[in-house]
């Protein structure tokens, strides 16, 4: 007796699949009330399985009310419905928007531009010490939260036009990865050069406030139709270079002179000029390598880069060529008494830097300019970039 009533492999779940509707929870049974289950899930009357005397009456305690439950709940299901999925917590959904807005902001060049306005803005105070007033500490991170701004509305544009390219060169940013909607990254774009036009306008006085319109403004035609003048690859390195060269180090630098209260028209002092022009050219190396990592999605869409044109090994052996003239030109300018520059660290910082340049574009050669190995190069690049500003208060 006690065989009779093992339960079997497949159960009730069988049968009443076989009917057309679906049990969601039946428990497996006794192969002679398979039958019996198929019966009740139909709606037809259940003819009652033979059972040893006193057996029938537990079995159907036991079943027949849980199985009318699942097969009245399967039955209130519509076909096909897709399965229950439980609402995704808030916190979770604000961790996931912020994770994605931390990537739209391009978190690279993020720390160029506060590496940049520190060293800046460290070297004016170096430059008049006598003149430091702590007080002008909140108008200084009011200036940098306006730069961060202008960051992020110029590369948060370039990714709502670019999502096409993006979804091959660079398909793990947000709005190519669908992780940001191109509806709410128009939001953030406005929503940052909103805040950060009217920061300078409140703060920063017309010079500086035209200079960061116009900064905008190229940021603008950099990727928006029609002239979309990324698309050209001389328009589009002389971008960059001005908006991170020339706008971005004689704005910092002006505007905390002119916040310290420094009489008299503004000096290019050796220091400015040559970090000027020092980072001017380093951002054409810049513009003309990022393109390294980007060759097939740029090519998809008819991108005219000097990569496309030239190829890899061609445009990161210009790059390095271009680097190491701005470290020999530096090492020069270090050894010349009038420029008053601190020779040991201004030559023995840059001839370092010079070595490792060469050292990793070999590397990126032997390596036979793979895409892992190009990208390695091209951060490398921007390592190079903040190394730069990390010593510029001290030579």
């Amino acid at each position: 007796m006690r065989s009779t009533m093992r339960a079997q492999p497949s159960g009730a779940m069988d049968a009443c699949s076989t009917s057309g509707r679906s049990c969601l929870v039946v428990p497996a049974m006794h192969a002679a009330s398979r039958h019996w289950a198929h019966r009740v899930c139909s709606g037809r009357p259940a003819a009652q399985p033979w059972h040893p005397q006193g057996v029938q009456t537990r079995l159907h305690s036991q079943h027949e009310q849980p199985m009318q439950v699942a097969c009245r709940s399967a039955a209130s299901v519509p076909s096909g419905a897709a399965p229950f999925q439980p609402e995704t917590p808030l916190s979770q959904k604000i961790a996931s928007f912020l994770d994605a807005f931390w990537k739209f902001l391009r978190p690279h060049t993020i720390r160029g531009t506060l590496l940049g306005t520190t060293a800046l803005t460290t070297r004016a105070l170096l430059e008049t010490p006598a003149l430091i007033d702590w007080g002008l500490l909140p108008k200084a991170l009011m200036g940098l939260l306006a730069l961060l701004c202008g960051n992020g509305y110029i590369v948060g544009i370039n990714q709502i036009y670019d999502v096409d390219i993006d979804k091959v060169n660079k398909p793990f940013l947000p709005v190519a990865a669908g992780e940001l909607s191109p509806g709410l990254a128009w939001v953030l774009c406005m929503l940052l050069a909103t805040c950060g036009a009217a920061i300078v306008a409140l703060n920063f006085g017309s010079l500086i406030s035209a200079l960061y319109g116009f900064g905008l403004f190229l940021g603008t035609i950099y990727s928006v139709p029609p002239l979309r003048l990324k698309r050209f690859a001389v328009p589009a390195f002389m971008i960059i270079a001005v908006v991170r060269g020339v706008l971005l180090n004689f704005g910092v630098y002006y505007s905390t002179k002119a916040a310290l209260g420094v009489a008299g028209p503004f000096a290019w002092t050796p220091p400015i000029s040559f970090i000027t022009f020092f980072v001017t050219l380093f951002a054409v190396v810049i513009a003309i390598t990022k393109d390294l990592p980007d060759i097939e999605g740029d090519k998809a869409n008819g991108i005219e880069t000097f990569a496309t044109r030239m190829g890899v090994k061609a445009v990161s052996f210009a790059g390095s060529g271009l680097l190491l003239t701005n470290y020999a030109v530096a090492v020069w300018l270090a050894i010349q008494p009038s420029m008053g520059f601190n020779t040991f660290v201004m030559a023995g910082a840059h001839s370092l830097l010079a070595l490792l340049l060469i050292w990793r574009t070999f590397r990126l050669d032997q390596d036979g300019y793979k895409q892992e190995a190009i990208l390695s190069f091209y951060r490398w690049i921007w390592t190079l970039f903040y190394c730069e500003y990390a010593m510029f208060p001290f030579i």
